[in-house]
Formats: structure tokens, sequence, C-alpha cells
């Protein structure tokens, strides 16, 4: 049975060009394989119907003989589904400056891709982003409530030194590129399932810029980046908490001439403290009193992340009551103050006493009945 194109992009038969574009747009988003809910069967059969639709001359000629005036099942030009995909996902870049029937196909698939191939596009041009670095370091429990300031090493590809990331050695004139004429941008065309595509890409000699130096950096052999050890010193707010991270921006890696740089990430790992439990803000302890200091009350010594402090234990106190002290849990690391401290308390029952306690015990129970 001959296909419907009309029905594939959800259009009447007498729609206008500017219709059909606007229809393929939508639905080449809705239905890329590469995004949540995608279809790629979908995906396939709508790039096919908008081949012919959007050409005038071959949708004529659908019109007229129906979907098999054309042998090339909709994938001509010398590229498949698989190689079309497998080229797209090496990066957005591809589709960049692009045009097919009037569609621009950067600015359909720019979004779509640009998680591919760890470079970042912008309209006309793909600008190299270094790496992201994460390094883990462990704090302590005290710390982590607090604050404090921790200093870190590590060995990345770092802009060169020398020359500070341009590729060129110090002093060192620059000449017009060769490979772009100074354009800084140079015309490809490739074949793909819609046909033959022009594109105007970033040159890859000078990286963009037009020109290029007579002479290499010495240090870095033109690549604009070396490896090395970098030191940083990174203030660890006061209610940091156990996983978190920290994001130094342009602190990751170079990608070399003309990149931007990654950003770096300090993931934290709070230690534990014998004695002290942190929920969210607050912090819970507990203690361990007599009877006699329950039944009769009793001001005592409690460990808090301040020092020793004194709480008062009311009479009748029982086992498993808490106590707040206000303002003496961790600090709030988006605000201003601090979390509270719970005290729970525990009656200590001794499992043997001697004849004297036992005696005064005895008697005492007889009074109570």
């Amino acid at each position: 049975m001959s296909k419907d194109y009309y029905k594939i992009l959800g259009v009447e038969k007498n729609s206008s060009e500017e219709e059909i574009k606007k229809a393929f747009r939508k639905l080449a988003h809705k239905y890329h394989p590469d995004k949540q809910g995608g279809d790629e069967k979908k995906f396939k059969e709508i790039n096919e119907a908008y081949q012919v639709l959007g050409n005038a001359e071959k949708r004529k000629k659908y019109d007229q003989f129906g979907a098999d005036f054309d042998k090339q099942g909709g994938f001509g030009g010398g590229m498949n589904w698989e190689d079309f995909m497998r080229s797209a996902r090496g990066g957005a870049g591809g589709f960049e400056n692009m045009n097919f029937g009037g569609v621009d196909l950067g600015d359909i698939f720019g979004d779509i891709f640009s998680g591919f191939g760890g470079g970042s596009s912008t309209r006309g041009r793909r600008q190299k982003i270094g790496n992201d670095v994460q390094v883990d370091i462990e704090i302590s429990f005290r710390e982590a409530i607090f604050g404090v300031e921790k200093e870190i090493r590590l060995m990345k590809n770092n802009p060169c030194e020398v020359c500070h990331g341009t590729g060129a050695e110090p002093n060192s004139k620059m000449k017009k590129c060769p490979t772009c004429n100074g354009q800084g941008k140079v015309r490809q065309v490739s074949q793909s399932f819609f046909g033959a595509i022009e594109q105007i890409v970033i040159c890859s000699a000078c990286h963009g810029k037009g020109e290029i130096p007579e002479k290499m950096c010495h240090h870095c052999g033109g690549d604009g980046m070396v490896r090395s050890e970098s030191k940083y010193k990174i203030k660890i707010p006061a209610g940091i908490s156990d996983g978190e991270a920290i994001r130094l921006k342009e602190k990751g890696e170079s990608a070399g001439v003309g990149s931007l740089i990654g950003d770096l990430y300090v993931r934290i790992h709070v230690e534990t403290e014998k004695g002290f439990e942190r929920v969210d803000d607050d912090i819970y302890t507990e203690i361990k009193i007599s009877y006699p200091q329950a039944v009769l009350g009793d001001t005592v010594e409690i460990n808090t992340l301040d020092g020793i402090k004194k709480l008062v234990i009311p009479a009748g106190t029982v086992s498993q009551q808490k106590f707040k002290i206000k303002g003496l849990g961790s600090f709030h690391l988006h605000s201003s103050g601090r979390g509270d401290q719970y005290v729970k308390v525990i009656i200590d029952v001794p499992k043997k006493v001697d004849r004297k306690t036992k005696k005064l015990l005895e008697e005492l129970q007889e009074i109570l009945k």
C-alpha cells in the first residue's frame, strides 16, 4: 500500500510549504529517538515524508504517482539511517548551517544532539569545552557543621602557561590560515538521507580565528594545553551535608586552543562522630541518668558541639524523654542561624545492686504501695 505522506506529517494535501515545514519541525522534535518518549521508527517515517513533500518537484510527482514514484526509499544520497544516526550523534555541530528545503537543520536538531560529542554548539560554529572534573574529599563531622578551608591538588589538562592557551610561541607573528583563507570557517558538502547537504564548519586548523601562528609554542607544541598539577583552596561552607558538591566554575580541564574550560566539582564526604547524630540541621544526643535523678530531678552536664553545657532534668522525667536546646545544632547552609540539639534521656537501671541498696529499694517499694 502506498504511504500517505500527508497523513504522516498531519497536514492537508493543499497545505503550503510553510505549513509542511512547520509540521515537520514539530514532529522531528517530538519523536527524535534520543529524546524521552522518542520513536526511531516514527522519526524515520517523518523524515522520509518531508524529503518528498518538502521538495516541490518530488511533491508534484508524489501527488501524481504516489510514494512509488522514487525507488530511493526515502533515504537516498548514499547514507542510510544507521549512518545518519551515527554521524549525528558525533555532535550537534554536524547540523550547523545546513539547509534542506528551507529548514535550518541546526535549528531543529541542535538542542537534540547538543549532549553528544562533548562539545558546545553555537550558531555557525562549534566551540570545544574541556572536561568537567570531580574530586572527592573527606572532612570531619565538626568541619561540616562549622565550615573549613581545604587545599586540593590534582593532575589535569590546563591551559599552557607559556602561550596562555593560544598555541603560539610568545611574540610570534600571526599569518593568514591557508586552510580557510582567513575566513575561520570552511564549507563542506556531505551526503545524508536528506540528500546532498552543504554545511559551514569551524576551521580545524585555526579554530575559527582565521589566522595561525608562524611559530608554534615550544612548551605545548601548539596544543594550547599541558598536563600539570593544580592547587586550589576550597572554602567549604558551614552546614554542608554528606554527598553534596561544590562547583568551581572554569577550574576543570582545557580542551586545547580555542576551547572553554570545564568546571571542577568537589564532592564532600562527612565522617561520623560518636555520640552525635545529624538529621537535617538538628543534632541528636543521648544521656544516661539514674532512677533517683529521674524521680527527684537534677542538673547534669551534656556534650554539645560547642563544648560542655548544663541541662536541667526536671523531677518526674521518664526514660526516652527528649529535651530541646535551641541553637546548638548545625549551621544552616542556605540561611542564617542554626538548628537545635535534642537530648534523649535514658534511665540507667543497674543489673545488680548490693544488699544496702536492695533494702532501700524494698522499703521504697513498700512506701509507694
